[in-house]
């Protein structure tokens, strides 16, 4: 396949002016014709020409006037009169309209472009080209509105029951009110029976806790080697001019110092650059974030989208408003400080094809590339290592729902549209919508290709993000047990089994060890009689079969969780769990707070602590100047 007509004369209009080098033009025109775009997408990802002087020399060769829609804008009320997905898709936009006559901008002019302008704005249409930024720019300043509105609102009012805007139902109050009364009458009338029985109840539960975990890892360790071959091998034979235009999302907050390494890692990535829609979701209050972009002086293929002012301010909302403004055929979420494998992409394209038809998401793993900076980042190693390389590959081997990591996790557009995105109510969004995908009839794979982050160094700052994870998790459970006939015949028995205990064991769990380990401190230092009334015979068996057996179980999976990575050094540090069960506790009990308190709060937190990240940061600030991609 040649290079169209159209790009030969562009190129040579640039060439002629002296605005790119033979040797630049070479390359751009090469890989125009590799990538399977237009030379104009490929400068657009190249830093050797200004989009001012690549719009100009467009608007000469079709002998166009070039407008400045920063300067004239275009008229508001005139853009909400057409379709802004449409006009996204095309990059068009009406810019005034005289007696009738529509001037049309477009960051696209050709036939199709033409045919499609005519048809929409009328055959005396007048067309004029503006830049990418110009015309995205106005859609979104015309449509901030509506879709600062449909980013909060469009999931609560199209799908009321599956929205956390409201914390709590009023069945699931009444729900509550029984269970507490009951609990009440029990202690007032036969304490010790009530007491027996509770106790009885927690102690099975933390026997099916211990045992389901025990199943993930025996599932989830088999047999992995085989499918991730395969995939590996299926995303060799890609070849780039087939590959779809894939959209980026990478919210962010206050981190302007990882910058440089989110625009290094996503250079990175093994993916025709032209072919992806990279979309840094600022909040348009963050003037320092924003201003640190702009000085990057980035590709134009990084585009920033500043997300209106309004409540709740949480990451799901941003994406939500971003996703109105997404041009790919498949969609992911990276953190800012992400590093994703460099043929992830790839990859998960590789994944879907393998996958069932109904496959909407496709879940890759994360860890941390500080791993070993102090204590506390090697618990949350081990943490992430047990979860991604265990207990999610059981939970997709079992057909359990997937709670989704809020990063690297990737879908298909036309599905995440389908289903209003992300809860902006609920603080892990991406939890929620695993469930919610299982729930409509979806299927969410995983697969073996890594995500890098930052590992938190600092315990208080650990306690803020865990916190608003477990405070999630507690939302996602109340969001899909409204209705829990409904929830058993859309993802079955073993679906709510597994609901139960992956997500309310997550945070119940953290909530009750402390009611255990104070038995377990009265049966130390007081003896049994204390306690005996409490614990007939069975009871206290299996209660001290959970206490050894149990905790010993989790301390060993703990352990072995690092050895499919072969980070054999970090198996030791598993032992010393406990005390990461001790920070989980406190987190859980400041997410119970806040979910009664502050629900939709979303507790940010601060990257960019480590040691290392400083030295990523200065890598690529050198790399991203010597590079010209």
């Amino acid at each position: 396949m040649g290079l169209d007509a159209e790009s030969e004369a562009i190129g040579s209009l640039l060439l002629d002016r002296g605005v790119l080098s033979p040797d630049q033009l070479d390359q751009a025109e090469q890989l125009a014709i590799d990538w399977n775009v237009s030379l104009v997408k490929v400068l657009n990802a190249r830093k050797w020409v200004s989009s001012e002087a690549l719009y100009r020399e467009i608007a000469t060769h079709f002998d166009l006037k070039l407008v400045n829609l920063t300067d004239d804008r275009a008229e508001d009320a005139l853009i909400r009169r057409f379709d802004p997905r449409v006009m996204n898709d095309m990059m068009t936009v009406p810019v005034s309209d005289a007696g009738g006559q529509i001037t049309v901008a477009t960051a696209r002019p050709g036939p199709r472009t033409l045919l499609h302008i005519r048809d929409v704005y009328g055959p005396g249409a007048k067309i004029v080209v503006a830049s990418h930024f110009d015309v995205s720019w106005s859609i979104q300043r015309a449509f901030r509105e509506q879709h600062s509105h449909d980013a909060v609102f469009a999931l609560a009012e199209i799908d009321p029951d599956m929205s956390a805007q409201n914390v709590i139902t009023p069945p699931q109050v009444l729900a509550i009110y029984l269970l507490l009364s009951v609990f009440l009458a029990g202690i007032a009338f036969a304490p010790i029976t009530t007491l027996i029985v509770i106790n009885a109840l927690l102690t099975v539960f933390y026997t099916g806790n211990f045992l389901f975990k025990a199943v993930l890892v025996w599932v989830g360790g088999e047999a992995q080697e085989n499918s991730s071959k395969a995939i590996s091998a299926e995303a060799a034979l890609l070849r780039d001019e087939d590959l779809p235009v894939y959209t980026v999302l990478v919210p962010m907050f206050r981190e302007p110092e990882v910058l440089p390494i989110l625009a290094q890692a996503l250079r990175n990535l093994d993916y025709p650059l032209a072919k992806l829609d990279i979309k840094i979701v600022l909040e348009e209050g963050d003037h320092e974030t924003i201003d640190a972009a702009r000085k990057l002086g980035l590709e134009g293929v990084f585009e920033i989208v500043r997300v209106p002012a309004s409540h709740p301010q949480t990451k799901p909302k941003a994406c939500n408003f971003a996703l109105r403004y997404s041009q790919g055929e498949f969609l992911v979420i990276f953190d800012a400080e992400d590093k994703p494998e460099p043929d992830q992409l790839k990859k998960v394209l590789a994944a879907f094809r393998q996958s069932a038809p109904n496959t909407a998401c496709i879940q890759c793993r994360l860890n941390y590339y500080n791993s070993r900076e102090n204590w506390l980042t090697r618990m949350f190693t081990l943490d992430y290592s047990l979860w991604f390389d265990l207990m999610l590959p059981g939970l997709e081997k079992l057909k359990v729902p997937i709670p989704l990591g809020g990063t690297s996790n990737h879908f298909r557009m036309d599905v995440l549209r389908e289903l209003n995105a992300w809860d902006p109510f609920n603080v892990t969004e991406d939890a929620d919508l695993g469930i919610r995908l299982t729930q409509k009839g979806y299927r969410v794979g995983v697969i073996d290709s890594t995500t890098f982050e930052e590992a938190n160094v600092s315990i208080p700052n650990w306690i803020r993000q865990r916190s608003r994870w477990i405070k999630g998790y507690m939302q996602t459970f109340l969001v899909h047990s409204r209705r829990p006939i409904h929830l058993w015949r859309t993802i079955g028995p073993l679906g709510v089994f597994g609901f139960i205990f992956f997500i309310g064991g997550t945070f119940l769990s953290g909530l009750l060890n402390p009611v255990f380990w104070t038995i377990f401190a009265v049966w130390m230092f007081f003896g049994t009689d204390v306690i005996s009334p409490y614990f007939p015979p069975q009871i206290l068996y299996l209660s001290l079969i959970n206490l050894l057996a149990g905790n010993g179980l989790l301390i060993y999976l703990t352990m072995v969780a690092p050895f499919r990575r072969r980070w054999t050094d970090l198996a030791p540090w598993g032992i010393t769990v406990v005390g990461y069960w001790v920070l989980m506790t406190i987190a859980s009990y400041k997410a119970l707070s806040q979910l009664v308190f502050n629900p939709f709060y979303w507790e940010k937190t601060q990257h960019g602590l480590s040691k290392h990240t400083a030295n990523e940061v200065a890598e690529a600030k050198l790399e991203s100047g010597g590079v010209e991609a």
